[in-house]
């Protein structure tokens, strides 16, 4: 039994410090090229080697953590290439994903999205915390109302790479893409299929735009 809670308790660390590191992979503050120091980490997040180890390898095997020429463990560098890579995947499914998400999402779910929305727009200078958490919100809102488990997977992991380059790129607008979104969630409320498929490419094309012009 004590073996048992011992295991889980393990594996409930390992999982909290993954989720610890990818916060901080995709917000930036371990950027890419980074040296991944064990022992360091591992002292930052007062935990064991163990969970620790656990955790760099599944970030490893996800492919956002890499070995360098030297076999150095290291935090991808997600090139520009990468980003439209995974841009263009996004385009390919997204706009289906809001497509059939019209009509099926939670009314609970889109009274708080607007309510975020609202409050991003009202603020002459958002916290960007709030906007990437709006941002992140919306999509993954919309690629779970799919009721498509491989779709809503794929988006998730494109997400991650764009959202990588995207927030180690200088931001230009405070208030990203307010109008788009205004017009996706309009369409999803409105249950039109069509408009929100072209609400959403819409918006991702304008973001594609945005980062080639300020790249």
């Amino acid at each position: 039994m004590d073996d048992r809670m011992d295991d889980a308790a393990e594996e409930s660390l390992a999982e909290e410090t993954y989720r610890l590191l990818l916060a901080e992979i995709l917000s930036a503050r371990l950027a890419g090229g980074s040296v991944v120091q064990q022992r360091r980490l591992a002292s930052r997040y007062a935990v064991s080697r163990s969970p620790m180890r656990h955790a760099l390898g599944r970030l490893e095997g996800e492919g956002l953590l890499v070995r360098n020429d030297k076999g150095v463990l290291c935090v991808r560098v997600i090139t520009l290439k990468d980003y439209l890579d995974s841009l263009a995947m996004r385009m390919l499914l997204e706009p289906s994903a809001a497509a059939v998400a019209a009509g099926r999402m939670p009314a609970t779910t889109l009274h708080s999205l607007e309510a975020m929305l609202d409050a991003i727009e009202a603020d002459a200078e958002p916290d960007p915390e709030f906007v990437w958490q709006f941002d992140d919100a919306l999509h993954m809102s919309i690629a779970d109302a799919s009721g498509n488990g491989f779709m809503a997977a794929t988006i998730s992991e494109m997400r991650r790479y764009t959202t990588i380059f995207e927030r180690q790129m200088a931001v230009v607008r405070a208030k990203p893409g307010v109008a788009e979104h205004r017009g996706i969630l309009a369409a999803l409320a409105g249950s039109d299929p069509e408009a929100a498929r072209q609400a959403m490419t819409r918006h991702l094309e304008a973001v594609r735009q945005g980062v080639l012009t300020n790249f």
